[in-house]
């Protein structure tokens, strides 16, 4: 039997949300569940209506994305789970392409290339992705940045539950924080070059509006980790 996916979709007043849902339900995967989880919105929840014969909508007081997201993963009938951020988007063929990569490598967790668009849906860069060699290599990156992009990934649920999920107390780098715990439990990652994902950039993005509190708060997750990751980088093949 092929495995469900559930693909969570945390949304808080989003205009974009209509074109991630699309994305997603025109996966060529078939087994596929989508979870809308609104986190506590005031606008454009109507552009979800033409989906909700194919989408699961939750609603939630509001709390942050990894609140969010971890509201889906708790309620997901999927064995995998994969994050599609409401302004982004997804080709038709990703989860396939990417579940078939990862069930023919027995991995726990993957992430893939990607392309950067526009508010207009212009690409301003066709191609984005830090592949990975090793293990070890993954850690010496996560010493310095983050080389996964979130929506990129899919991952055994499973998984995300044993490492308690996102850390709900970091808004902005509870993606960096997962990665890093789920490689000091064990999990196996790996990186496929395709690219499967087209990844916003745009004015109201929280990347932007937030920058200097992003840079703040990674710096001290990263310091917090930097011990752990300098001995995995040594200890993993």
């Amino acid at each position: 039997m092929m495995p469900t996916v559930t693909i969570v979709v945390p949304f808080y007043n989003c205009p974009y949300i209509q074109q991630a849902l699309e994305s997603a339900v025109q996966q060529t995967y078939p087994a596929v569940e989508i979870i809308v989880v609104d986190d506590g919105s005031t606008r454009y929840a109507d552009l979800i209506a033409p989906y909700t014969n194919r989408v699961y909508y939750m609603g939630k007081g509001n709390g942050g994305t990894a609140s969010a997201l971890n509201h889906g993963i708790l309620h997901a009938s999927g064995e995998y789970i994969a994050w599609l951020s409401s302004d982004d988007r997804l080709v038709p063929q990703k989860v396939e392409r990417q579940l078939a990569f990862m069930l023919s490598r027995g991995l726990d967790i993957s992430y893939t290339g990607f392309a950067v668009i526009d508010e207009h849906n212009r690409v301003i860069r066709p191609y984005e992705g830090i592949p990975m060699a090793s293990k070890s290599d993954l850690c010496q990156q996560l010493l310095n940045y983050n080389p996964i992009n979130g929506c990129t990934v899919i991952a055994k649920k499973s998984w995300l539950r044993q490492v308690g999920m996102f850390n709900q107390e970091l808004p902005y780098t509870h993606d960096f924080d997962l990665w890093v715990r789920l490689l000091m439990n064990g999990a196996s990652f790996g990186f496929l070059p395709d690219m499967l994902t087209l990844y916003r950039v745009h004015s109201q993005m929280g990347t932007i509006k937030h920058q200097a509190t992003i840079e703040r708060e990674y710096a001290m997750v990263k310091n917090n980790y930097r011990g752990v990751l300098e001995y995995m980088a040594r200890q993993y093949p």
